[in-house]
């Protein structure tokens, strides 16, 4: 009857529903996650990623820093590092992350042609993720810093769902439409029970390289009220500067080749304050 039949599919999904989510496994080796996103792409996430990581290095030398490339479409992170090839397997079948300026390094990219699309669904997408996060030999980190891709869809959800993440780190330009997803982005977190570390405001202020004029290209403050409302704390500002991009592009992050510039300092002040806020690793 069709009584029955409804009480069979609500007993089935009682039960799918008291398996609840995946069981979070720590990553072997590895102390602490930070995950750096964002709602929208184009804010200069990876870019921020990527400094963070070396800063993090920068700020103390005795910490083991990583970096994971979550972005399955669209990896940056061999170019911004410098890094090519694949990486070599160890006895028990993990690889190896490639390494550069002190920053153990795996991506999708290490893995397909430069110029390959990766025209997958999502899970094949899923598996990647699987692998990347699982069938890598880190050694011993103190940090691993996991470079998501823009959005919260199946990549974020999956991470923040089958690893302990101890903080994320939300970036966003000054502009409207991406103050909107970078809070959809903080909100996610929230809901899968990630603690949001603070916001970076990326792309501040453009200051004219020959008369120091400054201009607010993408709004002034707008990532401030959005940290308000949220009621969040910036963990700095980064200009918008042409040095941050060409270094980037060609492998050397501001943060390693122009250590004294004010983009470099910017990075360093947001790496430091993204260990006062991550609660202390167990011994």
């Amino acid at each position: 009857s069709s009584s029955s039949g409804g009480e069979a599919l609500r007993d089935r999904r009682a039960r799918i529903l008291s398996r609840g989510l995946p069981k979070q496994k720590p990553i072997e080796g590895v102390k602490q996650v930070v995950v750096v996103a964002s709602g929208k792409g184009g804010v200069g996430k990876s870019t921020t990623a990527v400094n963070i990581a070396l800063a993090l290095a920068a700020n103390d030398s005795t910490k083991e820093v990583g970096l994971l490339d979550a972005d399955i479409y669209g990896p940056s992170i061999p170019k911004m590092m410098n890094l090519k090839g694949n990486p070599e397997l160890t006895p028990k079948n993990l690889m190896r992350p490639l390494k550069n300026y002190g920053i153990a390094c795996m991506s999708m990219g290490f893995l397909i042609e430069e110029t390959a699309p990766v025209v997958w669904r999502g899970l094949m997408v899923m598996s990647a993720v699987e692998k990347l996060l699982r069938q890598v030999d880190w050694g011993q980190l103190d940090y691993l810093v996991i470079d998501m891709p823009p959005g919260t869809g199946d990549v974020q959800l999956s991470v923040s769902q089958n690893i302990p993440i101890s903080g994320a780190v939300i970036v966003s330009t000054p502009q409207d439409v991406a103050l909107l997803d970078a809070r959809k982005g903080a909100e996610m977190f929230r809901k899968v029970h990630v603690p949001v570390l603070g916001l970076v405001q990326n792309m501040s202020v453009f200051q004219c390289p020959k008369c120091k004029h400054e201009t607010h290209i993408f709004g002034a403050g707008g990532v401030r009220d959005l940290a308000k409302t949220l009621g969040l704390d910036i963990l700095g500002d980064v200009p918008l500067h042409v040095n941050i991009r060409e270094t980037c592009d060609s492998g050397q992050p501001v943060v390693i080749s122009q250590p004294q510039s004010d983009a470099a300092k910017a990075y360093l002040r947001i790496a430091m304050e993204i260990l006062r806020r991550l609660p202390v690793p167990p011994a």
